[in-house]
């Protein structure tokens, strides 16, 4: 870094010179990878952003509890963020997945989808994010984002006073549909079969005004763009305007597991401060990291992992510095290298 930062500039314009070593691989375009990118690019990092293109909210009708930009369709976001990143000549953002990724003798070297390239990193910053496990209903996939839901906090308010559905079975799902509470005083659990509840839980959600339904869920209604009601077993229907599940573990990315991270009973790899796994020089942060999966969050976990990185990056520089030039020492060359 401090020796070559002349080498840094324009490589915004010209095409990224994938045979050096950047300073880090982001893998994961999403909030958590493009605020790490901004972090590190204004610290004059040599960052490549590979980003896949689909990422979780990609269905979404807004990102919601996201300071300044709150209701924000989510490819509207990123295109903001991406704008904010082509001021920092040293980032470049490719639109192509990370097919493999391997530490090698104290880096990383990733083969990307695009003709098997290769590229090498001293650092990598994982922000794959991650696919919700929906429901086994009819129709559920093309509701997800818009009559199906998993976080009352990203959606509930859109959807307060209306009537909606939690669908799930067990402890989880009555602490969920108590949570409802604060958003509408309609609600309906939906178990799809026994709800496995003992009397003493239903009863107590019976005296807040939830109802249990037992019956078997075959699919959800939509009207072409929200959800109308939820076709029951016998041709009972219900009518909602949501349906909300208590979503299980998600499978972690390959690029994830392959590394030996420790993961939490949720799914999520457990991080400690600042994104950091345990693993020298990797990073996870995100919906893959262990955290409240909101993307104002992620994107504070991706700043986060970017100030620990840099600040690797930049004790290695110094300790190389120190290393090949002894003068320092005797203070003869630091302001001439520093300056």
């Amino acid at each position: 870094m401090l020796v070559e930062l002349e080498d840094l500039e324009g490589t915004s314009i010209a095409p990224l010179d994938l045979r050096r070593m950047l300073d880090v691989l982001i893998v994961g375009g999403g909030p958590a990878g493009l605020s790490a990118a901004l972090v590190l690019g204004r610290a004059r990092r040599r960052v490549l952003v590979c980003d896949s293109g689909e990422p979780r909210n990609r269905l979404s009708r807004g990102v919601n509890g996201f300071l300044t930009r709150d209701g924000t369709v989510p490819h509207e976001l990123r295109r903001l963020a991406r704008e904010d990143l082509r001021k920092y000549p040293s980032v470049r953002l490719e639109d192509v997945r990370v097919a493999d990724v391997e530490c090698i003798g104290g880096h990383f070297e990733a083969v990307l989808d695009d003709g098997g390239k290769r590229v090498a990193a001293r650092k990598l910053l994982l922000a794959p994010g991650v696919e919700p496990s929906l429901p086994p209903i009819e129709g559920v996939s093309a509701l997800y984002g818009r009559g199906l839901f998993d976080c009352p906090y990203c959606d509930g308010w859109e959807l307060r006073d209306e009537p909606v559905a939690v669908y799930g079975r067990g402890e989880r799902v009555k602490r969920f549909a108590l949570q409802l509470l604060g958003w509408t005083n309609d609600v309906v659990i939906c178990s799809d079969g026994p709800s496995g509840l003992g009397e003493k839980d239903m009863t107590e959600l019976r005296a807040f005004g939830i109802r249990i339904i037992e019956d078997r869920v075959m699919r959800l209604e939509d009207d072409g763009t929200l959800l109308r009601a939820i076709s029951l077993a016998g041709g009972r229907r219900l009518p909602r305007r949501a349906l909300f599940f208590v979503a299980e573990p998600p499978q972690p990315s390959p690029l994830v597991r392959k590394f030996g991270c420790e993961f939490d009973e949720q799914g999520s790899v457990r991080t400690g401060t600042c994104e950091t796994t345990g693993i020298p020089g990797l990073y996870v942060a995100g919906d893959a990291s262990r955290r409240i999966d909101f993307a104002i969050v992620a994107a504070a976990e991706g700043a986060m992992a970017a100030v620990s990185i840099n600040r690797e990056l930049l004790d290695e520089d110094l300790a190389e510095l120190r290393r090949h030039i002894p003068e320092i020492w005797a203070g003869t060359a630091a302001t001439a290298v520093l300056s």
